[in-house]
């Protein structure tokens, strides 16, 4: 799945530790969702759509085209 989690913390200043306390998982949770090796829960994607003050869509975007 393509996400801008990177973008969006990078633009903030956020390390991906600072990041991984504010929504209450590890840094590599994080290092993982935005090397796309990981699809975030719901309850997760979530909390970082409200930490980004954006939509789910806004910051994820399912490749459907992937098999």
């Amino acid at each position: 799945m393509n996400n801008d989690v990177r973008a969006r913390r990078e633009e903030r200043g956020l390390s991906q530790a600072g990041l991984a306390e504010e929504v209450g998982v590890t840094r590599q949770t994080i290092n993982s969702i935005e090397r796309g090796r990981y699809d975030p829960s719901l309850e997760l994607a979530f909390r970082l759509a409200g930490f980004f003050e954006c939509r789910i869509e806004e910051l994820f975007d399912p490749d459907l085209d992937e098999s």
